[in-house]
């Protein structure tokens, strides 16, 4: 499946800029293949994504501004609706996608329980701080 992300390269707004700017940056950090469509440059694509926005997702004046967002043909949402689905750690399911591990979209399992102990601070549970052979300073005990 192929995220696609309808965007304006030569959009007039910086809010839009920067809207598009958070959408594709939030996917390439996270690793999350896409597309960008441009719909400023590209009368097909713009006409594609205002015939495939559907009717109550469009503003008032029936013209859905970048960006909007899609996995294949089925509409995901707009910028309003990602930024809520990141905001609760609801991405994957936003995207009609199968969560990464290491995501808070998936249920805790036992390897994501041993990573977190791993590089926790604290001790691991049935570990004891008297069984480490270093001390406060770092030094070695004696045996």
């Amino acid at each position: 499946m192929v995220i696609k992300v309808f965007v304006a390269n030569v959009a007039g707004s910086t809010a839009i800029k920067k809207k598009q700017q958070d959408v594709v940056g939030f996917l390439e950090a996270n690793r999350i293949d896409f597309e960008e469509r441009d719909i400023a440059c590209n009368e097909d694509n713009r006409k594609w994504m205002r015939d495939n926005v559907p009717g109550e997702k469009k503003p008032q004046n029936g013209i859905p501004l970048p960006p909007q967002i899609f996995n294949e043909e089925q509409y995901c949402g707009d910028f309003d609706s990602f930024f809520d689905a990141k905001e609760g750690n609801e991405i994957y399911s936003f995207l009609g996608l199968a969560p990464h591990l290491g995501t808070k979209d998936i249920s805790r399992s036992p390897l994501i329980e041993d990573s977190v102990v791993a590089n926790s601070t604290e001790p691991a549970e049935g570990h004891d701080e008297e069984d480490d052979p270093m001390t406060e300073e770092g030094e070695e005990q004696d045996s």
